[in-house]
């Protein structure tokens, strides 16, 4: 059974307040709610997860609310693949496709009016802390299922993160993305483009902060409030040496005009799918020579890494494109940068790009087979980011280059005849780079 969430310090409730409580309050059911688009897509999901594992109870947790200290809860993120099944995203909520086939999300319905406390006792639940919730009725219409309490729920079946196959299936299923799964993310990657428009219009206010990095961050985490949920990931402020901070989210230093400014981040949609881009950029406005030779080598890797982009391509393709550029520039400038050997890694340590869509890092928990070691498809949606991080103590570079970080990362989906920049409003050559920085001042 459900109980409430109340703390030591709350009031007490007299009997006659709490019949008073009860009382007095007008009819709020929706009838005529409309059905969510993404349900038309869920169902064909659910059907296809059924298939899979015929006769078998398969149950996808929403997943709890987490507390971030004493009695304050983080903001509810649902579970992506509770999310793919069902477009739902209340916390606590439960799917089961039972061994028929059919499907029943159980969920915990809004609070009641008439009996009961919840509704403005509960801290976690009730309706005048945290907002309303469907009901059972309005869930099902709005869902396209079969809805039951959440206390009528049984454990018991193969269960998402408990069961290995299930899961790794369940991420290989959001390997290829459907239509409404593109129209998210592009939504998403046109909204972090206009983010990063705000962030280079605040410049000057952001150099004149002791804390630029985080000014920044606010001005790109208030149009991923307002044109979706919330940001996808902790946004990467990185000026100078920071910037070869691989995730580097501390974001607390101050903006410096001599720097480059690398700003990793993306909108996640109320749907939850997310952009992930980042660009690298002079807060002069101008590069450097030496920050425009570090910056041109990153562009040549990824336009090498974006010409391998096509179905049937191998997944590892676009990465070993890219560090064949890397390390024979990196030898161009004298430096140790075998590619057989791998010495090249020692400025550019991590992979040039992943899986896109609910989560950041998508279909992580794919089998190697499938997406490392796997092709890509039509619909398939995948970053290019290709970095070098030059080490601010390294002494195997000339002084002129330690504390150089430059990343360069777009979005792309896979067509049938190649890649779609999903990205592409934002400028990736340095000479557009600088002429978008002076258009934005």
């Amino acid at each position: 059974m459900t109980t409430e969430n109340t703390g030591s310090h709350d009031l007490p409730i007299t009997p006659e307040l709490a019949a008073f409580m009860t009382t007095g309050w007008a009819d709020t059911r929706h009838d005529d709610l409309p059905q969510l688009p993404v349900a038309a897509y869920t169902r064909k999901r659910r059907a296809r997860l059924a298939q899979r594992f015929p006769g078998e109870r398969l149950v996808i947790p929403a997943g709890d609310l987490k507390v971030r200290s004493n009695d304050s809860d983080y903001r509810f993120r649902a579970h992506s693949a509770y999310t793919y099944l069902t477009g739902a995203q209340e916390p606590a909520d439960v799917l089961v496709i039972e061994p028929s086939g059919e499907a029943v999300l159980y969920l915990r319905p809004r609070s009641p009016r008439l009996e009961g406390e919840e509704f403005y006792r509960d801290r976690r639940f009730g309706e005048f802390w945290v907002g309303r919730r469907p009901d059972l009725r309005e869930a099902g219409s709005l869902y396209g299922l079969d809805t039951a309490h959440i206390d009528d729920f049984r454990p018991g079946g193969r269960t998402l993160d408990q069961d290995d196959e299930l899961t790794s299936y369940l991420s290989e299923m959001r390997l290829v993305k459907d239509e409404h799964e593109i129209a998210e993310l592009q939504h998403a990657v046109d909204a972090t483009a206009r983010g990063f428009e705000d962030v280079v219009r605040a410049l000057p206010q952001a150099l004149a902060h002791p804390r630029g990095e985080r000014y920044v961050e606010g001005i790109f985490g208030l149009r991923s409030r307002l044109e979706g949920n919330a940001t996808g990931y902790d946004s990467i402020v990185a000026s100078g040496a920071h910037a070869c901070v691989l995730h580097w989210i501390r974001n607390d230093g101050p903006l410096n005009p001599a720097d480059l400014l690398l700003l990793d981040a993306g909108v996640e949609t109320d749907g939850l799918y997310t952009a992930d881009v980042t660009r690298t950029f002079p807060l002069s406005g101008r590069f450097s020579p030496v920050q425009r030779q570090v910056y041109e080598l990153v562009y040549e890797a990824q336009n090498a890494a974006i010409a391998t982009l096509r179905p049937g391509a191998r997944f590892r393709d676009f990465h070993l494109a890219a560090m064949r550029v890397i390390a024979d520039g990196l030898a161009g400038w004298g430096l140790r940068s075998d590619f057989e050997t791998g010495l090249y890694r020692r400025y550019t340590l991590c992979s040039s790009g992943h899986m896109l869509g609910l989560d950041v890092h998508d279909c992580a928990r794919a089998r190697a087979e499938t997406y490392l070691d796997g092709v890509l498809e039509e619909g398939m949606v995948l970053t290019v980011e290709p970095g070098l991080y030059l080490q601010p103590d390294d002494l195997t570079l000339p002084p002129e280059l330690r504390g150089v970080g430059v990343r360069i990362e777009d979005d792309l989906v896979i067509t049938a005849d190649g890649a779609r920049l999903m990205s592409g409003a934002l400028p990736r050559s340095p000479d557009d780079v600088e002429a978008w920085l002076e258009g934005l001042q």
